[in-house]
């Protein structure tokens, strides 16, 4: 198969981690005779450095034209801590999820069985923990309307959604659900806000073309609760922009890091792959990033376009990188291994013949017919 990749590293720690995403794809390209074309463009704070746009049009271009994108991290404190910023990183990947369509989010969030003891959790709490997030990407409060009053002192944001956008990635986390367990959790704020509201009438209207999927709601506090106490109780969970923002960066302490988590962010004819934590700036240029989510998010992007069992050798490799303690400080602080060293591990043992049977796909994605 030959793929043209747009390569966006993007700030902080984004290139390290990108680099041995892309060293992993190398590695099945000459394992499994493939052909993938990476275009390097900038996004984020260095775009503004070098162009004053955080999304340049060459930029948007390249992801329009390329079969997948492959995002590093963005953000930088001089932006971060900057109130009155009026050009802001995250501005260019907002625009990029909107302009490329990328209106589902998924993300999975699995405890490695080899790093149970890494969480803060209980073991008994997060065991069996395998979940999916489904959260909508290009409509909500953070697309809305925008209002800061002339003396700065009253500001809003317009949180607001239609049946369409909504029904649009409700039908997505419905399959998913069948693919799995054959439960989805609503996670809304219903009993306050308007938008939760329909999105809690078109769910359960969608709901009854479903009718093998169980259909559970949780106001969005009480989800958040439920993922410390109970997380293995989820299997599904679908929701709205900002309450999937949070609810997801809060699956990652299940398994122990933020550093292992992938996603994808799909639409009708772009997709784009990346790690879910930040920047991280503090340890830029150290090698001491862990590269996990963003090689799972290659993954990810290779189960995308069919390519099963590259995907799997994928997460194969990881997990003997796991397996034989091959990590970053983050998990295991004593370790001495940094980022480029836990990425050449798992890209030069991406080739070894082991029997790819009994590996979970769910571990990094579902499917080219789904979304993130």
């Amino acid at each position: 198969m030959k793929l043209k990749i747009a390569l966006l590293p993007g700030d902080g720690i984004g290139p390290e981690v990108a680099a041995q995403a892309v060293a992993c794809l190398k590695a099945v390209e000459e394992s499994f005779g493939h052909e993938f074309t990476f275009t390097p463009a900038p996004v984020g704070a260095i775009a503004i450095d070098k162009t004053g746009n955080p999304l340049p049009d060459e930029t948007l271009e390249l992801c329009k034209a390329s079969d997948a994108v492959l995002f590093g991290a963005i953000g930088d404190p001089k932006y971060d801590n900057d109130p009155s910023a009026k050009v802001r990183p995250e501005q260019g990947l907002l625009r990029l999820r909107k302009e490329l369509g990328l209106f589902s989010n998924i993300r999975p969030v699995k405890v490695f069985p080899t790093l149970i003891e890494k969480s803060p959790l209980r073991e008994e709490r997060i065991s069996g923990t395998d979940l999916v997030i489904y959260r909508e990407l290009t409509g909500g409060i953070y697309f809305g309307e925008k209002y800061l009053s002339e003396d700065g002192t009253v500001a809003s944001d317009l949180c607001i959604y239609s049946e369409e956008e909504i029904s649009r990635i409700a039908h997505l986390a419905f399959k998913a659900a069948k693919g799995r367990r054959n439960k989805l959790t609503l996670v809304d704020k219903a009993n306050v806000l308007e938008s939760s509201r329909l999105w809690r009438k078109v769910v359960t209207k969608i709901g009854e073309s479903y009718p093998e999927v169980t259909l559970d709601y949780l106001f969005v506090d009480n989800a958040a609760m439920q993922m410390i106490l109970n997380p293995s109780q989820f299997d599904v969970i679908l929701t709205e922009n900002m309450f999937g923002d949070i609810i997801s960066d809060e699956g990652s302490v299940i398994g122990g890091s933020i550093g292992l988590l992938p996603s994808a962010s799909v639409g009708e004819n772009s997709a784009m792959f990346e790690p879910i934590h930040g920047s991280y700036p503090q340890a830029a240029g150290k090698n001491i990033a862990n590269p996990i989510a963003s090689i799972l998010s290659a993954a990810m992007l290779l189960d995308h376009f069919g390519l099963d069992e590259e995907a799997a050798a994928v997460v194969r490799s990881v997990n003997q990188a796991l397996k034989k303690g091959i990590v970053t400080t983050d998990l295991d602080p004593k370790s001495h291994y940094g980022t480029d060293e836990v990425g050449h591990f798992i890209a030069t043992h991406i080739s070894d013949s082991d029997d790819f049977r009994g590996l979970n796909k769910e571990n990094i994605g579902l499917g080219k017919s789904t979304i993130i």
